[in-house]
């Protein structure tokens, strides 16, 4: 497998374009979390191996489910299906298939999406929301490696891989008898813990920065740069929301951007909840003020004053020592 540039990202699940994945990591390698999730990714993928993926909403569970298929030899299809999206009277045939007359509204026959990824990978995203009843017939076609539609009694053979994955710990609904114990040893033959965006800072920046150009081409921008301050509240904030959060943050701003710089009142981001330093937050007087003073120390740096350093270091003692005496 090739190197890949840590600062070249990719952002999450809702994009799913395979050339790009095959040339960037979602994750940093600088940053140690990402880059030991990477490594671990990495050894799964060739495997045969059943995963399940736990993480917070937005954390870029089937990316890594993708990353998973792309490297991993298969030449099937990477089918992905939300198990929380269809009601209960339609999801066993939308995962097993259906025969003409199985139900009201059959008007044909239809494979489900175990084969529909025939050959690939089958992404069962949410797993936590199946039905119980649905759990059983999951387990068996694991098990057997054979579905069987509804309104049949004919096998059919696959050969698929299952990645699941969940937002929520699993372990509480298995002991409270709301998912199976044995799926749930068959699912889990490997665990991948997707880390949020808050416990690895390093990665905040370099996604930023790949979101500008990514909508800066869509927008027709030309290059655009994050203000310091802008920066500043990148990093403070805690991203609830992880990855989708940080594009949408990022997108919106360089809707609202001149200048070809990302300000921080360009950033539609909360004020004191969700910071980790309530001292600078978005729209705070002092981070109006720094933002202010990084304008006009780039002001100053493109001036014929010399020395810089020393004039404002001088500055702010003297006015250091003015605000002592006033108060």
């Amino acid at each position: 497998m090739s190197e890949m540039h840590p600062a070249k990202l990719l952002a999450f699940a809702t994009h799913s374009d395979t050339k790009t994945l095959s040339m960037a990591s979602p994750w940093n390698r600088s940053e140690p979390r990402s880059g030991e999730l990477l490594r671990q990714l990495q050894r799964l993928a060739p495997s045969e191996a059943s995963v399940l993926i736990v993480g917070e909403t937005g954390t870029g569970k089937e990316l890594a489910a993708r990353y998973l298929h792309e490297h991993s030899g298969r030449r099937g299809p990477f089918v992905a299906v939300n198990c929380g999206a269809f009601s209960e009277q339609l999801v066993e045939a939308e995962l097993f298939g259906h025969e003409v007359g199985a139900f009201t509204g059959a008007l044909q026959a239809r494979a489900g999406w175990f084969e529909a990824a025939h050959g690939g990978t089958l992404f069962l995203d949410e797993i936590g929301d199946m039905p119980l009843y649905l759990q059983v017939k999951l387990l068996r076609v694991l098990q057997e490696r054979q579905v069987v539609r509804l309104g049949s009694r004919k096998p059919i053979a696959v050969d698929v891989r299952v990645i699941a994955a969940t937002n929520l710990e699993l372990e509480p609904a298995v002991e409270a008898r709301q998912f199976r114990r044995d799926l749930y040893y068959r699912l889990d033959v490997a665990s991948v813990r997707l880390p949020p965006l808050r416990q690895r800072p390093q990665d905040i920046l370099p996604l930023a920065h790949y979101f500008i150009d990514r909508y800066r081409r869509r927008l027709g921008l030309e290059h655009v740069v994050l203000s310091a301050a802008a920066e500043q509240a990148l990093l403070a904030h805690s991203w609830p929301g992880n990855i989708r959060e940080l594009e949408n943050v990022v997108h919106y701003g360089l809707i609202m951007c001149r200048d070809g710089t990302l300000w921080l009142e360009d950033l539609r981001l909360p004020t004191g909840a969700g910071h980790r330093t309530p001292g600078v937050t978005s729209g705070s007087a002092a981070a109006d003020a720094l933002e202010a003073l990084s304008q006009a120390l780039r002001r100053l740096l493109q001036s014929d004053l010399v020395p810089v350093y020393e004039t404002v270091e001088r500055l702010l003692l003297t006015t250091a020592y003015e605000h002592c005496d006033r108060t």
